[in-house]
């Protein structure tokens, strides 16, 4: 049974999450259109935007893997670094500034989500709560919602300096209240060598992560360039800000629902159904470019990319239960490798063929083959086993 101390602690780690994915990581997409109409970006340089936070959230989960003292006190100083970071966009002014930010905002990103995911999931474990666990990454939805809300009405009245400016003031009242709440909580710290001598690199594991990498690189394109999207679709331009809301509103009750699910049913076949969905939602703009194809298109994104987060993170979670941090971080990891290639690729094939088609149809591609060779992997994974069990049933009976 969850109590007031649970359920702070999971509300305090939604609000991080919220900061550190919606706002932070994901706001960028909303404001995009408003920067470019303004300053005259490209959507080559847009990518650069885009792939300086990747390149950062990168680099701050790998970091996060290392990190086995003190995590508590890491992540409050990542939140406050962060938060400085979504001020600074709208307060500032000039393209390598901004690409710093972005940076800066990419490492303690992926600090904050590494390090909340696990210690959350350890603290629920320690109560027998982990099927709790899926609730924590609804506030990747919210975050997106919230921005997809505040962002075209601050960048309609004001200006989308002001819209950063607002996301700053929100996230501030986010992270004060996660830290309330989180007070009295007492993170596990992991034994240096135990945590350096962790081996999760076997079975199906690399697999899974070859995977995520490819997802990483396919979602990613959606994810930064949907509203610029439909933007660019002159009859569709005044909905193009709200479909980040709806990305949101398929987000927030995905990863709860995805994880009961995959209790019921398959772990894999679970995240192979979410990367169906996935790729219908990518290309369904270039099929249906009408407002029912678009905002399917964003309601199906924002329900799968949280899914298969959530389902990726707690199943490699559940092959290796007692090395949260080294999963989650490892994943992230590779994870944020694609993300950095995708906006690249995509904003040069956009750029060339003058048009998202192209770079839509890569990423569906992209995803599809990432589906395969999961699929492959699962099975190459399960034939060894079986294999294996053969082997040593053999040898008893002798």
């Amino acid at each position: 049974m969850i109590n007031r101390q649970h359920a702070g602690m999971i509300i305090g780690g939604i609000l991080f999450l919220v900061v550190a994915m919606g706002i932070s990581r994901f706001a960028l997409t909303p404001i995009l259109p408003f920067m470019r109409e303004d300053t005259g970006l490209s959507v080559e340089t847009a990518g650069m935007l885009a792939s300086a936070n990747y390149v950062g959230y990168f680099i701050g989960a790998l970091w996060a893997g290392f990190i086995s003292q003190h995590p508590k006190a890491i992540l409050g100083w990542c939140a406050l670094i962060n938060v400085l970071s979504i001020f600074g966009m709208g307060l500032l002014d000039g393209l390598w500034v901004w690409l710093v930010l972005r940076l800066i905002a990419g490492i303690t990103g992926g600090l904050m989500f590494v390090l909340t995911s696990s210690m959350l999931m350890d603290y629920l474990a320690g109560y027998l709560l982990t099927k709790w666990s899926g609730y924590i990454f609804s506030g990747i939805g919210l975050g997106i919602a919230l921005s997809g809300i505040f962002v075209p009405v601050l960048a309609s009245s004001f200006s989308w300096q002001e819209a950063w400016v607002g996301l700053g003031v929100l996230s501030v009242l986010c992270v004060l209240t996660t830290l309330f709440l989180w007070r009295k909580l007492t993170p596990y710290e992991q034994d240096k060598k135990a945590f350096v001598s962790e081996k999760i690199w076997k079975g199906f594991m690399p697999w899974i992560a070859i995977a995520y990498a490819l997802e990483g690189l396919g979602y990613i394109v959606t994810g930064t360039f949907l509203v610029d999207i439909i933007h660019e679709i002159h009859d569709l331009r005044d909905y193009a800000a709200y479909s980040w809301v709806v990305v949101g509103i398929g987000a927030i009750p995905s990863a709860p629902v995805w994880i009961m699910l995959m209790s019921k049913y398959s772990p894999v076949r679970m995240i192979s159904a979410a990367y169906v969905l996935q790729v219908i939602g990518i290309v369904l703009p270039i099929v249906s470019p009408s407002i029912f194809g678009v905002m399917a298109s964003a309601f199906l994104f924002g329900m799968t990319f949280v899914g298969i987060v959530t389902m990726t993170t707690s199943y490699a979670r559940q092959l290796f239960p007692t090395k949260s941090a080294s999963v989650v971080s490892s994943l992230t990891t590779v994870y944020a490798l694609g993300q950095i290639v995708g906006p690249l690729i995509a904003g040069k094939l956009a750029s060339y063929y003058k048009s998202y088609d192209v770079a839509l149809l890569f990423a569906g591609g992209v995803v599809a083959f990432a589906l395969i060779l999961m699929l492959f992997g699962k099975w190459k994974t399960t034939e060894r086993e079986d294999a294996e069990s053969y082997v040593a049933v053999k040898n008893i009976a002798k």
